[in-house]
């Protein structure tokens, strides 16, 4: 559950017993492992979708590596842990321009980096640097691309989002949602939609609307009960 606010950027919160930071940019930062968690930040879905067909300004890879960047300036984690659907699909890290590519290098620079496999990328290459798994424990909290209820993990895939009512009108931010054993996490990419916490799919996980959304807002975090959701 939300506890205290830690800075104007994150907000602590409790997942099987262990405490981490949720930031306002969607990441998580584990303080006592120095490991920041992002999920499923779909690089490269701007050239995905204009192979066929569909235009998109071709933007989403820098702006989404640019936050990221500047989410690993703000904590310095030792290690970087992406909960898959890191790519938009098989092929886009072979699209990452030379520009990008020296990005990612960058930010991956004297710290150790795992790459979760997700659905849209299952097969990562060795040569994007750190290493591939399919998930990675570390003490009480297993991490992975699909969630599936288990206790003590943090997952991505689902893209979660929460719509609230307020002042007369509704508006939908993304959001971490967890009911303090388990989470999902928000999706960190630029061009990346998201699922309501309503949806079906959360009620496989959690079993009930006895979960909070810790939704992104502008400033801050707010921690609201899925059941208050539209």
């Amino acid at each position: 559950m939300l506890a205290e606010s830690l800075t104007n950027d994150t907000s602590s919160v409790a997942i099987a017993g262990v405490t981490l930071a949720a930031d306002l940019s969607g990441a998580l930062y584990w303080e006592d492992q120095r490991t920041l968690i992002v999920s499923d930040l779909h690089l490269e879905k701007g050239s995905s979708y204009a192979m066929r067909g569909v235009l998109l300004p071709p933007y989403d890879t820098i702006a989404t590596l640019g936050r990221l960047g500047a989410v690993i300036a703000r904590h310095d984690p030792r290690t970087v842990i992406a909960l898959g659907d890191s790519f938009h699909d098989r092929d886009a890290h072979q699209r990452l321009s030379p520009a990008n590519r020296d990005v990612l290098g960058a930010l991956q620079a004297r710290r150790d980096w795992i790459w979760i496999s997700g659905n849209h990328d299952p097969a990562l290459p060795s040569d994007l640097g750190g290493t591939v798994a399919d998930e990675i424990a570390i003490g009480a909290i297993t991490f992975r691309h699909e969630p599936t209820g288990a206790l003590g993990e943090i997952a991505g895939h689902l893209h979660p989002k929460a719509r609230i009512s307020a002042r007369g009108r509704a508006m939908e931010r993304r959001c971490f949602a967890t009911d303090g054993q388990r989470a999902v996490m928000p999706a960190f990419g630029a061009y990346t939609g998201g699922l309501s916490i309503r949806d079906a799919a959360f009620a496989k996980i959690f079993r009930s609307l006895g979960f909070v959304a810790h939704v992104l807002g502008d400033h801050r975090m707010h921690a609201i009960a899925a059941s208050r959701c539209c």
